[in-house]
């Protein structure tokens, strides 16, 4: 069974960088080359911060609208399409690899898409002619749950799949609303040192990178960069569905904040 490619993004700010908007520049030319060093995936399978549900619930609309869950931007972020087609029977799977690993879940043929998928993937492909199927996150937000889930999706066989997590490194929305302090920054810094080194580190073994990212709470200003861990979370799917030291990371400013991208060949 061939293993899949899989890409945790930090996707900015609602429609912003899709908007032009200065501080989203280096994440739009980011996910830019990370579409071009990839190979093409025949499907996508997004787990994104705006998605909550219980049980687990799996998007299978052969024909997603969008939701646009942001408020307060220019009409144009209103009138933004993506009209990629969904994949029913790739929704099935993921359905059938988390039960038989104990995860409760149920498929969802009412519910769009939200702009943390159509946002970067506008981005990345923009012609929108690879079907994808939106994975929500658990409002319990347990870390171990989310672990859990990227490792049953180790056992979903589709050929050429990217499993993408979506959500963002830094995510107090109060800080981002100040201005730039040395406080705010060495929090942020702290936090995206202590990320990449756990993600990256080749030397660490992955009972240890786990064990971490299980403990993530406990990181070097944590609750201060998450003080909800919806942003997060879509990180421990990935690393669940891949076990392994991330083959590259992103380091980049996004919204005037340190943030970080990772991705696994």
């Amino acid at each position: 069974m061939q293993q899949a490619n899989v890409f945790f993004l930090s996707h900015g700010g609602g429609p912003l960088p899709l908007l032009g908007e200065p501080s989203h520049k280096e994440m739009v030319t980011c996910l830019q080359s990370v579409a071009a060093k990839i190979s093409k995936p025949s499907a996508i399978l997004m787990i994104s911060a705006h998605f909550e549900a219980d049980p687990i619930t799996i998007t299978a609309s052969a024909t997603p609208k969008l939701i646009y869950d942001y408020y307060g931007f220019p009409e144009q972020a209103y009138q933004v399409t993506y009209p990629c087609a969904g994949e029913p029977q790739l929704a099935e799977q993921v359905q059938q690899a988390l039960q038989s690993n104990g995860i409760a879940a149920n498929l969802d043929t009412q519910r769009g898409f939200d702009h943390g998928m159509f946002v970067p993937l506008k981005i990345m492909f923009p012609e929108a002619d690879i079907p994808c199927v939106q994975i929500s996150l658990h409002p319990s937000l347990d870390p171990l749950l989310h672990l859990q889930l990227g490792k049953a999706l180790q056992s979903v066989d589709y050929d050429n799949l990217l499993i993408i997590g979506s959500g963002f490194t830094f995510h107090n929305m109060r800080a981002f609303g100040t201005t730039q302090s040395s406080d705010v920054n060495q929090q942020n810094q702290a936090f995206e040192n202590w990320l990449v080194n756990t993600v990256a580190d080749q030397t660490l073994t992955e009972q240890q990178r786990e064990q971490q990212l299980l403990m993530w709470s406990q990181a070097p200003a944590a609750r201060f960069n998450h003080p909800r861990e919806e942003h997060l979370l879509p990180l421990h799917v990935c690393y669940g569905a891949a076990m392994r030291a991330s083959s590259e990371v992103f380091e980049l400013n996004i919204a005037n904040k340190l943030a970080s991208m990772y991705l696994w060949q």
